[in-house]
């Protein structure tokens, strides 16, 4: 469903992706791990073209992106099979939880506004914040507003949904309240997932795939077992046990 070839950033002198290559199969959860600096939030972002790759293709189903003679028309087109939840919620300030939800159903899919508050209510529902459709982001937690963020990425039916470290910005308490949510819509919805996170737990418990990314490269990648339990790679069993402990003894 989703092949990356040759994918490379470079930003000036410095180069942040070096030639990442990788497949993901429909339904697949992949969560992309990794030391901070090393490219995880970067790839996601060139993935769907916020931020402009270098070089490389990038295919989602059936189409495909030579990132050097990209269109703006092609760009439209991956960007519309892809949703992103970012750190910080991105939510509009001055709508409701459901108007934020809607919204891009509306401004985006120009869907009626009666059938864009049916498939809202409904997710509002998933992630257990009906009651709070018609509050405003700071009459939330920050819990609360990353649910109401995923929510909204779901409402667009896209065909990958894009994690940008979801939990970066909450309080330790609020964490697993997210994670839950995400869990639970992987199960149920089988979408296809990209997600970087430093929540080991949850990363063994979810993905189907992972990917340890470093200096711009995958340095391995494998199922949860094959990295948690059998990697060989001495750096990254120092790194997935050291950021273990730290999350537990965050909790």
């Amino acid at each position: 469903m989703i092949k990356i070839e040759h994918l490379k950033a470079q930003f000036g002198e410095q180069i942040i992706l070096k030639d990442i290559n990788m497949q993901v199969s429909e339904g697949e959860v992949v969560v992309i791990i990794g030391p901070s600096g090393s490219g995880k939030s970067t790839f996601l972002r060139c993935f769907n073209f916020l931020v402009r790759p270098t070089e490389g293709n990038v295919t989602i189903d059936d189409f495909t992106i030579d990132v050097k003679t990209a269109s703006k028309k092609d760009i439209h087109v991956l960007r519309q099979k892809t949703a992103m939840v970012f750190q910080n919620y991105n939510l509009l300030k001055n709508k409701t939880a459901i108007q934020n939800i809607m919204e891009p159903m509306i401004t985006v899919q120009k869907k009626s506004k009666e059938e864009a508050e049916k498939i809202a209510i409904d997710l509002l529902k998933k992630v257990t914040l009906l009651e709070k459709r018609d509050s405003y982001p700071k009459e939330m937690s920050g819990g609360q507003q990353q649910r109401i963020g995923i929510a909204r990425a779901m409402a667009v039916n896209a065909n990958v949904i894009l994690f940008d470290e979801p939990t970066s910005s909450l309080d330790p308490e609020l964490v697993g309240e997210v994670l839950a949510v995400i869990k639970q819509l992987a199960a149920e919805t089988k979408k296809t997932m990209l997600i970087v996170t430093h929540e080991m737990k949850f990363a063994k418990e979810v993905a189907d795939k992972m990917i340890f990314l470093e200096n711009g490269r995958i340095a391995e990648m494998g199922t949860p077992k094959e990295i948690f339990e059998n990697c060989t790679n001495e750096r990254i069993r120092n790194f997935v046990n050291k950021v273990a402990v730290n999350s537990m003894e965050a909790e």
